[in-house]
C-alpha cells in the first residue's frame, strides 16, 4: 500500500505559493501559468498562512461580487487553522477518505510543522489507480501460468 511519502517522491518537488497580500487575480493567473487548481499561501519568512483554491475564488470572490484584482488573497485563503492536512506516513486512501469526507480537492502533507507537498485528488486517484493495474497484471499472469 502507498503512503503520502511514496506519492510524493513521484511528483515534482515544486510546491507553489503566494504571498498573503497578492491580489486574487495574480494567483489566478499563476494557477493558470502552473495548470494547476490550489496555491499554498506563506508569508515573507516562508511559514504557511493557508491554502488559496479554486474553489476559494468561485464562491468568496464571484459569488460575493468582489473582484479579483482588487481583492487580497489572505480574504478568500483557508486560513492554517482551518486547514486539513496530511502526514507522509498516511497512505494514499487515507488521503482519499479525507478528501472525500471533507469536500477538499487538495491536501498539503506537513510533518514536524514543516510543508513537504501538495496532494491533488488527481495524484491520489492515479496512484490506486495505477496500483490496482500493476495487482490486474500480477494476478492474470498467475492466471496465466506465467509464474511455474
Amino acid at each position: 500500500m502507498k503512503t503520502v511519502k511514496d506519492l510524493l517522491q513521484d511528483k515534482s518537488s515544486n510546491v507553489w505559493s503566494i504571498p498573503p497580500k497578492a491580489k486574487v487575480f495574480d494567483a489566478l493567473k499563476f494557477m493558470s501559468e502552473k495548470q494547476i487548481g490550489a496555491l499554498m499561501v506563506q508569508d515573507e519568512k516562508g511559514q504557511t498562512a493557508g491554502i488559496m483554491s479554486e474553489r476559494d475564488y468561485a464562491r468568496k470572490v464571484i459569488l460575493l461580487g468582489k473582484t479579483s484584482k482588487e481583492t487580497a488573497v489572505e480574504e478568500i485563503m483557508t486560513p492554517i487553522d482551518q486547514m486539513f492536512y496530511i502526514k507522509p506516513e498516511n497512505t494514499v486512501e487515507e488521503c482519499m477518505v479525507l478528501m472525500t469526507v471533507k469536500h477538499i480537492r487538495h491536501l498539503p502533507v506537513c510533518h514536524e510543522g514543516k510543508l513537504l507537498g501538495l496532494i491533488s485528488i488527481g495524484d491520489a486517484v492515479k496512484s490506486i489507480i495505477s496500483e490496482k493495474d500493476e495487482l490486474i497484471e500480477q494476478l492474470s499472469n498467475y492466471i496465466a501460468g506465467k509464474y511455474m
